[in-house]
């Protein structure tokens, strides 16, 4: 395995099972059991300090922008993917072309085990997404959403938080 590009806050935990490159990690992460994070050289995948990433989560920036707020948790074996599509078969792509396009996860936000995110998703700040959830649209700050595709289960009450 090549690795390159790797940019490391203070305070990083990386398991030493996980495979990490072209990334920009914030202070005080820290990333479990056999992850595989990934951006390319022109696209840096970013993840926002005090995040965590829950064992065997996939983070595949490396087609477009993939970027994880500050404070995220992700639990285990979460999906998120910047690329989509039948990439062995240019035949199938006929049919169903390759999907391309940005991720951005809001500071704040808890992405539930295993969730998929498509590309092309932005997540505002304090999302809640429940596990096993499908995410293939976007969604705005304070949203509790869940389900195959994910649709709003409600909103989150800034009055709410201070309570």
């Amino acid at each position: 395995m090549k690795t390159s590009n790797i940019y490391l806050g203070e305070d990083v935990i990386i398991d030493i099972s996980t495979t990490v490159n072209n990334v920009l990690i914030g202070d005080s992460v820290k990333i479990a059991k056999n992850c595989s994070i990934f951006g390319s050289k022109e696209n840096l995948l970013e993840i926002g300090k005090g995040s965590y990433i829950g064992m065997g989560t996939l983070l595949n920036g490396f087609s477009n922008k993939l970027f994880i707020g500050e404070n995220v948790s992700v639990a285990q074996n979460v999906n998120i993917m910047t690329d989509s599509g039948p990439n062995a078969s240019a035949e199938l792509q006929k049919f169903f072309p390759i999907v391309k396009g940005p991720v951005r996860i809001g500071n704040h936000s808890w992405i539930g085990a295993n969730v998929v995110i498509a590309p092309n998703v932005e997540l505002g700040e304090f999302c809640v997404v429940a596990a096993n959830s499908f995410v293939n649209r976007s969604f705005s700050s304070h949203s509790v959403i869940g389900g195959n595709p994910a649709r709003i289960l409600k909103k989150i009450k800034i009055e709410d938080q201070r309570e």
